[in-house]
This record gives structure tokens, sequence and C-alpha cells, in this order.
């Protein structure tokens, strides 16, 4: 079964850092682009970062270039958003999501549409 998981949320103070991870299982993710959005109740989902199969394309929306990071390890089928000196407007949940291939899918935001999604990890920012 193709999934994706996302892990590393969790309650951060403000100022602080946090490192998420995309880990995938049941199929290969160096092939496709990835991309974390993220979103808070009541709020419409936000395209966050994006990264395209190969890593030497990224794009991260305007409120979280140079603070947020967006890598890759294709060796171990994971992606991860290296968060820093994060605010509480960055409280949401983050979710990861994949789209095979290496078009124009980090353009924007908003990023292309993604049709593979994991559930979700929860990111709190508040002292």
């Amino acid at each position: 079964q193709m999934q994706l998981v996302e892990s590393g949320g969790g309650l951060v103070q403000p100022g602080g850092s946090l490192k998420l991870s995309c880990s995938a299982s049941g199929f290969t993710l160096e092939s496709y682009t990835v991309a974390w959005f993220r979103q808070d109740p009541g709020k419409e989902r936000q395209g966050v970062s994006c990264i395209n199969p190969s890593g030497r394309i990224t794009n991260s929306a305007g409120s979280v270039k140079g603070r947020f990071t967006i890598s890759r390890d294709n060796a171990k089928n994971t992606v991860f958003l290296q968060m820093a000196m994060v605010k509480p407007e960055d409280t949401a949940v983050y979710y990861c999501a994949a789209r095979p291939g290496d078009g124009d899918y980090c353009a924007g935001p908003p990023f292309a549409a993604f049709g593979m999604w994991g559930r979700g990890t929860p990111v709190t920012v508040s002292s």
C-alpha cells in the first residue's frame, strides 16, 4: 500500500526549531515532486514548501522563506521540512503530498495539484 507518513510535529516555543519528516512506504519517492502544506482549523490550506525529485529545485511561500528549508534524502525515501525561528502563526497541521514526475509543479504557491497525501502532523508554536 502506498503511503506517506509525517512525523516530528509537536509543541515548540516561538523562535525555536522543529524538523518534520515525510516518509514514503510502498513506493519509491525518488521520482516524485513533494510538497509540504499546512492548515489551521477555519483557515484555507496553504502551500509551504516544495521540492522536485532531484532536490535541485525548491520553492517556499513568502511567509516562511529564510526560516523553513525543504530537503530530501532519496536513499532514505524521506523528505524533510526544517523549521526555524518559528512564530505562533506557524501553528497548524502540516501535511506532505506527492505527485509523480518533474514538471513545473513547484511554481507558486499555490503549487500544482497533488494527489497523494499523508494524514498530517500537528505543530503548535506557543510559550
